[in-house]
């Protein structure tokens, strides 16, 4: 009886531990909204509806991984109006592939955009987003970096200029 009395409470004392640990590793984060303003009507989003929806998604993932960032409660909406993607679409027979070239095709982004925290603007407006040096960086961009990696820097620079993050 004794042993089973013992297993219980070392039982129970790594629980207990191991929700305290979850608890201290947990870090309040902020949330982002994001809304697509007419997205047909883009320079250049995609080809196609397939590839719209994509980069959509691939764009707003940008935009809640940043707003991680944000204290707890906070809410960054945004709400995006005009995107034209690094490079240029030339359709393949087999693939379509995206050409990058350091001209004119360089990533831009039109939004606007409201910090909240409650029912409290915390900061508000519109933004012109562009990276004319897209190509080049101070360090160059991974394919491992995932899907707009051009764009996802591009968005962070935005970001950190804006809000102020100090996290990477």
């Amino acid at each position: 009886m004794r042993k089973t009395s013992t297993l219980q409470a070392v039982v129970t004392v790594n629980t207990v531990a191991a929700m305290l640990t979850l608890a201290g590793t947990a870090q309040a984060t902020g949330v982002a909204e994001v809304k697509w303003i007419e997205p047909e009507k883009f320079h250049d989003i995609g080809l196609g509806s397939f590839e719209r929806e994509r980069n959509q998604q691939a764009l707003e993932d940008i935009f809640k991984q940043l707003a991680r960032q944000l204290p707890d409660g906070q809410t960054l909406k945004i709400e995006v109006t005009q995107v034209d993607l690094a490079g240029e679409m030339r359709p393949g027979s087999v693939r379509d592939y995206r050409i990058v070239r350091g001209g004119v095709d360089w990533p831009r982004m039109s939004v606007r955009y409201s910090l909240q925290a409650g029912a409290q603007t915390i900061k508000a407006g519109q933004a012109q987003i562009a990276d004319m040096n897209y190509l080049f960086g101070t360090r160059p961009v991974q394919a491992s970096e995932g899907p707009l990696p051009y764009e996802k820097r591009m968005l962070s620079r935005w970001f950190e200029e804006t809000f102020g993050s100090d996290k990477p």
